[in-house]
């Protein structure tokens, strides 16, 4: 798991925005920055600044990715055909953990991370623990039948809190999933804002 786990929510609380949309988040209760500092009056922020914030919150979304994880996604991304910004977010929602999350077999995206180091998916029938495992159109991610009665699966497929994205495509009885395309930005079902933008700007500049 990732080791700011039991302190998920700080980003958060750190942007000012209920990042997941979950009703845990504290955003929910305290709109202002964690911290005895937390209150001050925001001053204005630098381009930099933004472009920073932005590549914070679209990393700290995806739960548990390394700042080099993140770096080299976005130079794959770089080096592709088209829209940078648009690649960005195609490889992110290709991903083994996110479709895992977006198919709803788990309730958080750090759950996803854990659900697939442990094991508990298969990719086209062969069973695949890696969650940064870049996921092709017409691959089928299924949990495994011996991993269908957790309670995790269970509450999570029981959760009306999210939406499913399109570009998967989910048999919810069968608990498994067809990841049919990289998405474009404005397809992601993101509760928040996200600029990749201005991320390709962070590490452009």
């Amino acid at each position: 798991m990732s080791k700011r786990h039991s302190a998920k929510y700080k980003i958060d609380r750190r942007m000012g925005e209920n990042l997941w949309g979950r009703p845990k988040s504290p955003v929910n209760q305290r709109s202002y920055g964690p911290g005895q500092h937390g209150q001050r009056r925001k001053q204005k922020v630098s381009d930099f600044g933004l472009q920073l914030r932005a590549k914070q919150k679209l990393k700290g979304y995806y739960g548990n990715l390394t700042e080099k994880q993140f770096a080299r996604t976005y130079e794959e991304a770089a080096r592709r055909k088209g829209n940078t910004s648009e690649n960005l977010i195609a490889l992110l929602e290709s991903r083994l953990d996110a479709i895992v999350y977006r198919a709803k077999f788990v309730p958080t995206v750090f759950a996803a991370r854990q659900f697939v180091n442990h094991g508990h998916v298969t990719v086209n029938g062969k069973r695949v623990n890696i969650p940064s495992y870049r996921c092709k159109a017409g691959d089928v991610i299924a949990v495994r039948e011996k991993s269908r009665n957790m309670a995790l699966v269970l509450e999570a497929v029981a959760s009306n809190e999210r939406d499913f994205a399109e570009y998967v495509s989910v048999d919810a009885k069968g608990l498994s999933a067809t990841f049919v395309r990289a998405p474009e930005l404005s397809e992601v079902p993101y509760p928040v804002k996200m600029e990749p933008n201005l991320v390709v700007e962070f590490y452009a500049s």
